[in-house]
C-alpha cells in the first residue's frame, strides 16, 4: 500500500541519517474507504494526490509546532505492507481524518517511492500559513485564507536519490 508521511526537512534530515522512518507508531495518510467515499472518485492517481495533500496538510501543522525548521512542507510517499497499516472506519468519518492511518512500525527509507516538497517559491507563503493554521482551525476565515495560501503551491517530486540534496535545503 502507497502512504503518505508528513515531516518536515528535519525530520527528512533524521530519517536519512537513522535509514528509517520512525519511530513507530506513525501517522501517515492513504487512500482509505472514507477518502475515496468523500472524493467520491474511482482515479486512484486522483486519490493518491488527494492523500498527498492531506499529508501536506499534516507537515504544515508539523511546522507550525517546530518554527526553528526550513518552512517546507514535506511528504516521503512510501510502500509498506497492508498489515502494517491500521484504519478507524469510525475515524475516518470526520471530514478533518479523511485519509489518516497509523503505521504499526517504522518505515525503512529503502521502501521509499519518492519525496515531495515545497519549491524556494512557496516559502514565505508557507511560513505565513504555519504562523496562521492554529487560528484557521478555530475558524478564522482571514487565517484560513493564509492557509489556503500555502495550499496553492504544489509539492515538488523528488526522487530518492535527491534526499541529500533536499537535506541541505537545511544546511
Amino acid at each position: 500500500m502507497r502512504v503518505y508521511i508528513p515531516t518536515t526537512l528535519a525530520g527528512l534530515a533524521e530519517a536519512y541519517k537513522a535509514g528509517e522512518l520512525g519511530p513507530a507508531p506513525l501517522d501517515a495518510y492513504a487512500v482509505t474507504p472514507s477518502l475515496r467515499e468523500w472524493y467520491v472518485s474511482d482515479d486512484i492517481e486522483e486519490l493518491e494526490y488527494a492523500a498527498l495533500n492531506r499529508a501536506a496538510q499534516a507537515s504544515l501543522r508539523l511546522l507550525a509546532v517546530h518554527p526553528d525548521t526550513a518552512r517546507r512542507r514535506v511528504v516521503v510517499a512510501v510502500d509498506v505492507d497492508d498489515a502494517a497499516v491500521a484504519y478507524d472506519p469510525d475515524h475516518g468519518l470526520d471530514p478533518g481524518s479523511l485519509g489518516e492511518v497509523r503505521l504499526s512500525r517504522a518505515v525503512p527509507l529503502a521502501k521509499t517511492a519518492a519525496v515531495h516538497a515545497d519549491a524556494d517559491e512557496a516559502e514565505s507563503d508557507v511560513t505565513a500559513a504555519a504562523a496562521a493554521v492554529g487560528a484557521a482551525d478555530m475558524g478564522d476565515d482571514d487565517a484560513q485564507f493564509t492557509v489556503d495560501g500555502a495550499e496553492d503551491h504544489d509539492l515538488l517530486w523528488y526522487a530518492t536519490q535527491e534526499i541529500p540534496h533536499l537535506i541541505d535545503l537545511i544546511g
